[in-house]
């Protein structure tokens, strides 16, 4: 019982440290509060089930990206199998239109966000850890993939977005 009472005390704090992972994963992958409050319950309970096979090797930073990345986009494809697009205009498109920026960086930071949210599960959960300047040693460890791999991605993401940008911005 006593070993139990610590385990418990060791995931709390474990959590309390980085609980700025949870929260950034689950605002990438939810725009609504309570589908985010439900993410982070479903990220803590698969943390706690995995807590004893935590792999010392690894920082729990990267233990918890790990498991919080998968759950996120396990969740993401099962939410969006439910739901069906029944316009070509989406709730981003008409925010994008009502949002009054106060300068342009906040329209360029605006535009990112969109832009991001809208790429595939993995290339997001990438691109994630790429703005919290992970290197890609340990997008590698997180995501399963060679640095090669990572590095390569990373590119192409990055290419594609400055396109999206180039063709928004030309017509704004």
């Amino acid at each position: 019982m006593a070993a139990e009472k610590k385990d418990t005390l060791q995931f709390l704090s474990v959590v309390e440290s980085h609980k700025g992972i949870l929260y950034k994963i689950a605002n990438a992958y939810c725009k609504d509060a309570e589908d985010r409050q439900d993410l982070i319950q479903e990220i803590m309970l698969q943390l706690w089930k995995c807590f004893d096979s935590y792999n010392s090797h690894y920082k729990y930073s990267t233990w918890m990206y790990r498991i919080a990345l998968n759950v996120a986009i396990s969740m993401y494809r099962k939410e969006h199998r439910r739901k069906d697009i029944s316009g070509p205009i989406t709730d981003q498109i008409l925010l994008l239109a009502d949002t009054g920026y106060n300068n342009e960086i906040d329209m360029k930071i605006s535009l990112l966000q969109q832009f991001i949210s809208e790429l595939k599960e993995f290339d997001k959960a990438l691109m994630l850890l790429y703005l919290e300047q992970k290197s890609h040693k340990e997008m590698a460890e997180i995501l399963y993939l060679s640095e090669t791999n990572i590095a390569t991605k990373i590119g192409r993401i990055k290419e594609r977005l400055k396109q999206k940008f180039a063709h928004t911005l030309n017509q704004l």
